[in-house]
């Protein structure tokens, strides 16, 4: 049993006409709920919940602070490759995309992690396309092992794999994995993802059933926001999040909010459900009001105007001074980066934004952390 005998019992199109019928009486039971149920995420996601939006960021940001206090942790992605098999239509590595490719080498992987360490992190996210071959598990093992000697805690975002990998590699420090389901809607996955192992919708579904058997510390889901209806995908993703909560409670688990990016390339991608700045602080506060545990994550993907705006109200990790090319932070070239960044303060100016809002920015992952109780600041007032 995974979580995919689980979406099966599920109709996409009746999941998104009854998150569309939601009231506002479900929304105020939703907001009531001590413990809300997933009928009552379907209310906090929906419509008729947006004029709801500063009551949902008031809850959100007193549970945050109660379970995280003032903490927000700070990492930076490190991509090794750019090599990918698959060919996915929105993704600036697909394999028809005609840029120059790299993987990185012992020394230049050296080179990365030196030039990264002139910030005090501790926490690296490596990230290749997805190219069993190029970037194997042992490629992986002998990269995470270089980590080692710099950072204290290495996650990935690489292909999908079998759990006795995940196992040999928690063997080299692995702490966190992040894989994105990018649509769960099974009857439009195939219009997205046309060549390579990303074509197999099940068995990417089942990666977070694997890493929880192979005993990682901690999961990271979500899907791309912009390829379907966002509201109905939120659902999905969040029904994921109960079903391994319930099922893995031993594992930690966060949520990220990718959104659709421009990219480098000759064929650009434009979604057909893009999200606003407002709709995507819905399900910051919707996932919070739903999850007192999961981590919540916001990405250089995002204007550091809204990064700031919604530090407080539900997000307990965020990214900084990113690049998203192999080489990129010792030998800066847009030519080969994934998507194009929209944060571009360096990672000393994002720590003083993250001060500014009264937080303590933590360059590591913390399992534990001091909890304080702050005043609540200013909600968002303004459409965003």
């Amino acid at each position: 049993m995974s979580y995919y005998d689980t979406i099966l019992r599920y109709d996409w199109e009746t999941t998104r006409r009854a998150i569309y019928a939601k009231n506002d009486a479900d929304v105020e039971r939703a907001l009531a709920a001590e413990r809300p149920t997933m009928d009552d995420f379907a209310a906090l996601v929906s419509p008729a919940a947006d004029k709801y939006l500063g009551e949902m960021a008031s809850k959100s940001y007193a549970t945050t602070r109660r379970r995280f206090g003032n903490v927000m942790q700070l990492y930076v992605p490190l991509y090794l490759a750019n090599i990918c098999q698959n060919h996915c239509v929105y993704c600036g590595f697909n394999c028809t995309n005609k840029i120059h490719r790299a993987i990185l080498t012992p020394e230049e992987i050296h080179a990365e992690a030196q030039a990264i360490k002139r910030d005090p992190f501790q926490h690296i996210l490596l990230v290749t396309g997805e190219a069993p071959r190029s970037s194997s598990v042992q490629y992986l093992a002998d990269s995470m092992k270089i980590m080692q000697r710099y950072f204290e805690q290495i996650s990935i975002e690489v292909q999908p794999l079998d759990t006795d990998e995940y196992r040999l590699l928690k063997d080299y420090g692995l702490h966190a994995v992040y894989v994105y389901q990018e649509t769960y809607n099974r009857d439009r996955y195939p219009v997205y993802h046309l060549r390579g192992k990303k074509t197999n919708y099940r068995y990417r579904l089942e990666t977070p059933d694997r890493l929880c058997e192979a005993g990682v510390h901690k999961v990271g889901l979500g899907n791309l926001i912009g390829l379907e209806d966002w509201r109905t995908e939120a659902y999905f993703t969040a029904l994921h999040l109960r079903y391994l909560e319930n099922r893995y409670w031993r594992t930690k688990y966060s949520v990220a909010f990718p959104r659709l990016r421009p990219y480098v390339g000759e064929d650009g991608f434009n979604p057909e459900h893009p999200a606003s700045e407002r709709n995507l602080f819905q399900l910051i506060c919707a996932y919070r009001l739903l999850s007192e545990d999961v981590e919540l994550s916001i990405s250089t993907r995002e204007s550091a105007d809204f990064r700031d705006r919604v530090m407080p109200f539900g997000v307990t990790v965020i990214s900084a001074g990113s690049k998203t090319t192999p080489g990129g932070y010792a030998h800066p070239n847009r030519e080969l980066e994934q998507w194009s960044i929209n944060d571009n303060r360096t990672p000393r100016e994002v720590e003083a934004a993250v001060r500014a809002k009264g937080l303590d920015p933590v360059w590591k992952d913390w399992s534990f952390f001091m909890q304080e109780e702050v005043e609540t600041p200013a909600l968002l007032t303004h459409s965003a």
